[in-house]
């Protein structure tokens, strides 16, 4: 499966099989996938937590909102957790410098690379961030800020893949030379 193939085809999961295990080396290679990922200064300010069995079941419900939303985060036999760590000393100063969020981005990127790896694996995502901070903090013994947590599994059988609803490229796009 090439880039564009995972572009296309990686979609938010929201029903998952939860009868279907996530085997160890596909997770290992969606990890390894957001270890790999670019950041700045190489300085990877986050960290990883996963969840699994009725860890993951416990953390799951902590991100259902108003309405049930985020009720099929329950299915996913797997929770990934990421929380955001202290920059290293050079990328801590361009972020003061500049005024810009390189912990934010960083953390994007490793989420992007993570997902993009689970659809090549033939896993599901769907990245949460309505989540109740300080209960998942204290269910993952974290004591740094929780910046997104990400469902992972199979989804079900007949789970079709959806249109994307994209901005057109002229919307989104301008050429300057």
């Amino acid at each position: 499966m090439n880039f564009m193939d995972i572009a296309r085809t990686r979609q938010s999961c929201r029903s998952y099989d939860e009868t279907k295990p996530v085997e160890k080396e596909k997770l290992d290679a969606v990890l390894e996938a957001a270890r790999l990922a670019p950041s700045a200064c190489n300085g990877q300010p986050f960290h990883l937590t996963v969840l699994t069995g009725e860890k993951a079941t416990e953390a799951a419900r902590l991100t259902v909102g108003p309405a049930g939303m985020n009720k099929f985060a329950v299915q996913a036999p797997v929770m990934i957790v990421m929380s955001e760590e202290e920059y290293v000393k050079s990328a801590g100063l361009g972020a003061k410098i500049k005024n810009n969020d390189y912990r934010s981005m960083d953390i994007g990127i490793a989420c992007a690379y993570l997902t993009a790896e689970a659809t090549a694996q033939g896993l599901s995502t769907c990245i949460l961030g309505w989540f109740d901070d300080a209960k998942v903090r204290a269910l993952c013994g974290i004591e740094r800020p929780v910046r997104l947590m990400i469902t992972l599994g199979y989804a079900k059988a007949g789970d079709a893949l959806r249109n994307k609803k994209r901005k057109a490229m002229e919307e989104l796009v301008t050429f300057v030379e």
